[in-house]
């Protein structure tokens, strides 16, 4: 088994690479092969809409958002892992995981995945509900723990320093390794994936009703 965690933040060795590293240090413990794929500094473009990933499950930018889709499609469990940019992720992984989940999000189906988000003081919040958005669309059993997968600190030894962020994104790995031996014993026992309806997509648009005359 094998989780790929993503590091949102374009600091290579900060604060949210300490939090994933301590999530992934817990996953190794059961044997889950772990890997951190790092964003880093370059630019990464947003997503313009085009629709042309459409059924391909590849954006038609080739850069390094389609090594991502590629690198979950690989894994068994997905953690997203930002610092808090003014009470929400980077604009680069928001970038990516628009891109990443605007078509391939039916290719990452019933992979469990986590949010792990690190803040100085606030904004934690809203950052790991943004995360947790793309898993929620994308029919992904959303890992949790004894609390909301966060961090408190500005440096990676306060990080280190909150114990409690640290126990509960220890728990949250703990629960994403049964989760997964979970999913490996039902498949074993010829568990069937649930069937998926037709997709209906509604829009809000009423047309105007005809007029009655007398």
């Amino acid at each position: 088994m094998k989780v790929l965690l993503i590091n949102g933040s374009p600091h290579a060795g900060g604060c949210i690479y300490t939090a994933l590293s301590e999530f992934a240090g817990q996953l190794q413990k059961y044997g889950v092969e772990t890997e951190i794929f790092q964003i880093g500094k370059e630019p990464v473009r947003g997503c313009i809409d085009c629709k042309g990933c459409w059924g391909k499950g590849r954006c038609v930018f080739d850069d390094k958002v389609n090594v991502c889709i590629d690198k979950i499609i690989e894994a068994d469990g997905l953690v997203v892992g930002s610092p808090v940019y003014f009470s929400g992720i980077t604009g680069s992984l928001k970038c990516l995981l628009d891109r990443v989940f605007y078509d391939a999000k039916r290719l990452f189906s019933y992979k469990p995945a986590a949010a792990v988000v690190s803040c100085r003081r606030g904004g934690a919040g809203a950052a790991f509900e943004q995360i947790n958005k793309y898993f929620t669309i994308s029919s992904m059993p959303v890992v949790s723990s004894q609390y909301w997968n966060s961090v408190h600190g500005d440096t990676p030894e306060e990080v280190k320093a909150d114990l409690e962020g640290m126990q509960t994104l220890r728990m949250a790995a703990d629960n994403m390794a049964w989760l997964l031996q979970s999913i490996a014993a039902a498949k074993e026992a010829g568990v069937k994936l649930p069937e998926k309806e037709k997709r209906v997509k509604t829009n809000f648009y009423k047309p105007e009703l005809p007029q009655v005359t007398e």
